[in-house]
């Protein structure tokens, strides 16, 4: 494959909903994983991996702060042609409206594609986490002459109605596809995934959102024979199956669509295992991020176990298992954390401030002493008081407060929460 040959389009998606309260002031690629990063580092660092250095990021649900991040992070040598740009929804003379969908925000940008030369567009999804070579992918599109591939990943009974659904031949030419099919249609749409995959019960072909489309074929789609389409999904891909040569490339790595609060959760709590799916320690994969000139993080008597801590934190807490602690977080004495990512802060309170915030009563910036955190997502630049209780789980109902959300026993205080001494959720 020549990179040169590629160029990819990152989809911000929607206003991102199901990811509310973390989304009330950021786009769902802007939204902090894994202590240091930021979901749209995901998909960008596998392009830049896989040698794919030319990258538009679509967005236009509040994305002043990916924008920043962005600008901030990828900036290729003066002596290379790669940039990551975004292009953001604007009315224009012949188009007043916003994206409507995953084809329609592509169809918009085609025009700031026109003078890049690129045989194929790779589309790609800024939400979801993942380690994928796309060079395999290009190169079995190729070898196979096909029109459009879709990366594909074989899942179980559970996950297949969230999903869109495919059936392939021998060849893996795709012959069928449903999106969100109901329950008790799944055994129409079993699929030979292999023995290892069906020896875990994952009998079903899902669609992972990601696509090569080949770049002529892309624009006669969008711009004259489907031009009224607005969805991959739901539309292009299903009537491009019988006119076009649609090829399967399945994916048996680590994969997870960060759709909702639990899988964020979920997610970033997995990567403190011993062995986790998602391998942040690796040489050849590297995920990138903007690089912050923070000091060493500063620990003083805690007992850790299987957690991870950003650089720039200080923290004396009694305990933290199977934590996410992101950077420049500040965490008091005899505080507990357990099961919690805690997404750390933005910048350091100086001294002065220390001392008039507190002549206030106002909790420092960071968590208090002697607090308790279970089961909690705490967004940035947060303040927790002294002797705060925080027990999520599911003895809580879902609801929304002023400082924090509860969404499926998950408690998520609000970006920039001040949260009192001796509070209890």
């Amino acid at each position: 494959m020549d990179s040169k040959s590629v160029i990819a389009i990152v989809l911000g998606g929607g206003a991102g909903s199901r990811l509310y309260p973390l989304t009330a002031t950021r786009s769902k690629p802007a939204v902090p994983i894994a202590g240091k990063y930021r979901l749209v580092d995901i998909p960008i660092s596998n392009c830049i991996n896989s040698s794919i250095n030319r990258i538009l990021v679509l967005t236009q649900f509040n994305s002043a702060s990916l924008n920043k991040h962005i600008k901030n992070t990828y900036q290729f040598s003066m002596f290379s042609k790669g940039f990551v740009d975004i292009v953001a929804a604007e009315q224009t003379p012949d188009n007043s409206g916003w994206f409507q969908g995953t084809a329609d925000a592509v169809r918009q940008s085609l025009r700031h594609m026109v003078s890049y030369d690129a045989d194929y567009v790779l589309i790609l999804s800024g939400d979801q986490l993942y380690q994928m070579d796309f060079v395999e992918m290009i190169d079995n599109h190729v070898a196979k002459g096909a029109d459009i591939s879709i990366a594909t990943i074989p899942v179980g009974d559970r996950e297949a109605p969230e999903f869109g659904i495919l059936k392939a031949n021998e060849e893996h030419s795709i012959t069928s596809f449903i999106e969100k099919p109901a329950k008790e249609l799944l055994p129409d749409w079993v699929s030979d995934t292999g023995s290892v995959m069906q020896g875990q019960g994952r009998n079903y072909l899902a669609s992972m959102g990601i696509y090569i489309f080949n770049r002529k074929l892309l624009f006669d789609l969008l711009e004259n024979e489907k031009k009224d389409a607005t969805d991959f999904g739901k539309e292009i891909i299903p009537t491009s199956i019988e006119k076009y040569k649609v090829i399967s490339y399945q994916y048996e790595g680590y994969w997870t669509d960060i759709g909702n609060i639990y899988s964020f959760f979920e997610a970033n709590l997995a990567l403190t295992l011993d062995l986790p799916h998602f391998n942040l320690f690796d040489n050849q994969k590297i995920v990138y991020s903007r690089a912050r000139m923070l000091p060493p993080a500063k620990i003083s008597g805690t007992t850790l176990e299987k957690t991870i801590i950003a650089e720039g934190s200080i923290i004396s807490a009694s305990r933290i298992e199977n934590s996410v602690i992101g950077i420049r977080s500040r965490i008091g004495h005899g505080t507990t954390i357990v099961s919690s990512y805690i997404m750390g802060n933005d910048y350091y309170e100086t001294l002065l401030e220390l001392e008039n915030n507190t002549s206030k009563g106002v909790p420092k910036i960071g968590i208090g002493d002697r607090c308790y955190i279970r089961n909690t997502i705490v967004d940035k630049n947060c303040r927790i008081g002294n002797d705060v209780r925080i027990n999520g789980g599911n003895h809580l109902a879902n609801s929304d407060h002023s400082l924090y959300a509860i969404k499926d026993g998950i408690v998520v205080l609000k970006k920039g929460a001040v949260i009192p001494d001796g509070y209890v959720i």
